[in-house]
């Protein structure tokens, strides 16, 4: 079954992104919770006039998320955790300490964009990524120290 999105999703697309998912999941889910609607032909000539006609607000979107990946630059932030004698770290670094942690440095991150590769275990150095845009992908290094 093929939808188009109507906002972003992670792990499935971006908004106006036609994707093919199962029927039950399109039917039961998607579709009754308004993050998509059916690829019918209708449907995909309202979406590309829409696309059309939001096409310089993208680019505009677009350019502040690379403005705002050129800032963050190469930022190392330290995250604070409490730390077992083995090295192990209490409970979980979060996508909501690391968004907190990036607005004390004046960068505004929901924390929704932002995912681990591999979730922080351990005192040491690990990389959140940060997903600003449909293009713009950006890494912000980070280090779990101990509190």
């Amino acid at each position: 079954m093929e939808v188009i999105l109507t906002q972003n999703i992670q792990g499935l697309g971006y908004k106006n992104d036609t994707v093919k998912v199962k029927p039950g999941y399109g039917r039961n889910y998607l579709i009754p919770q308004g993050f998509a609607i059916i690829a019918n032909e209708s449907n995909r000539k309202k979406i590309e006039e829409n696309i059309k006609q939001a096409a310089h607000k993208a680019e505009k979107i677009k350019n502040d998320a690379l403005a705002l990946a050129e800032k963050i630059g190469d930022v190392v932030l330290k995250v604070g955790a409490k730390v077992g004698e083995s090295g192990k770290i209490f409970g979980a670094v979060t996508t909501l300490q690391i968004a907190d942690l990036l607005a004390d440095k004046g960068f505004t991150v929901d924390r929704k964009q932002i995912s681990f590769p591999t979730q922080p275990k351990e005192v040491g150095e690990y990389v959140a990524l940060l997903d600003l845009h449909k293009d713009v992908k950006h890494e912000v290094k980070f280090e779990v120290i101990p509190e």
